[in-house]
């Protein structure tokens, strides 16, 4: 026998008689693709990192500093921008604001959007469907004007419950859209196996379709949210004073003159992170949400 290894099949014999598998290399195809593949996701994950990675070192720099190219990356971080963000200009109650507009629009939205599209679903309402749809497709900005003639007639611009409604009217038919095609998704023999068992149809989506709809409800209710908390368009011509958001409140920030880089950057930062942190650790439902109706047949 020769001292060179000998091929067997898939496998290889030593000259001691010993048998070994053989490493197959992969063909240059598909670790071409491979390597493709984990470019093109590097470049999209610095593509999404880099905005956030400079908005924060920015709002640890003094305005100096974000003007001077050589300080772009050694620099010395302060505080200053935070406190003054924080403390002098009353932050705390613009994330008050925020949060409470986002937080009842949201709510409201899930209690009329749910049981709206779980009848769309279930009855086939298709011109109804259709109504929501158009109204996903409206640009906001074209109902500012008519809003705001209405809601002024009616001493209404500048409190709470303006905002909250012209935010339901983008949330409900974001939420009536994303839940009736979870509705779609679920088998319709799940009701009525409990009817059979005695509940009514209302008992059968209390008890049945309802618990099993959670991710759903997720979902659509933290894609409200979402866009409640970061809506500027709707609070910049309908808050007041004292209903101020954030997204308005950094506006403060932009001058006629000049414009404070570093604290505007300190309140944007403070509006992004709450909503990355609710993104993290909600994922989960995001994606079981987004990804319901996809394996409908």
């Amino acid at each position: 026998m020769s001292k060179s290894l000998l091929s067997a099949g898939s496998t290889q014999v030593d000259p001691h008689g010993t048998a070994r598998p053989v490493r197959r290399r992969k063909p240059l195809s598909v670790r071409a693709y491979k390597w493709f593949r984990v470019g093109a996701l590097t470049v999209v994950v610095l593509a999404l990192l880099a905005p956030l990675a400079w908005l924060f070192a920015s709002s640890l720099k003094t305005n100096v500093d974000i003007y001077d190219a050589t300080k772009t990356i050694v620099f010395t971080p302060t505080l200053e921008n935070y406190v003054n963000v924080i403390t002098r200009n009353n932050y705390f109650v613009y994330i008050f604001n925020s949060f409470w507009v986002a937080f009842v629009s949201t709510v409201l939205s899930l209690v009329l959007g749910v049981p709206a599209a779980y009848a769309m679903s279930r009855f086939t309402m298709q011109r109804s469907a259709l109504v929501v749809l158009m109204a996903r497709v409206i640009p906001g900005i074209s109902l500012l004007v008519p809003w705001y003639y209405v809601f002024s007639n009616m001493r209404m611009v500048g409190g709470f419950t303006v905002l909250i409604l012209s935010h339901m009217f983008v949330a409900l038919p974001l939420i009536v859209y994303i839940m009736m095609s979870y509705f779609d998704s679920m088998p319709l023999e799940l009701e009525e196996s409990a009817q059979v068992d005695g509940l009514t149809p209302i008992g059968a989506f209390q008890k049945i379709t309802l618990p099993l709809s959670v991710g759903g409800m997720a979902t659509a209710g933290i894609l409200a949210f979402i866009f409640s908390w970061n809506n500027f368009m709707f609070a910049l011509v309908l808050s007041g004073a004292h209903t101020k958001t954030l997204p308005v409140a950094i506006f403060d920030f932009v001058s006629y003159a000049s414009i404070d880089w570093g604290g505007l950057m300190a309140a944007a930062t403070v509006v992004t992170v709450p909503i990355m942190v609710i993104a993290l650790f909600t994922q989960k439902y995001i994606v079981s949400g987004m990804t319901a109706g996809a394996t409908k047949g």
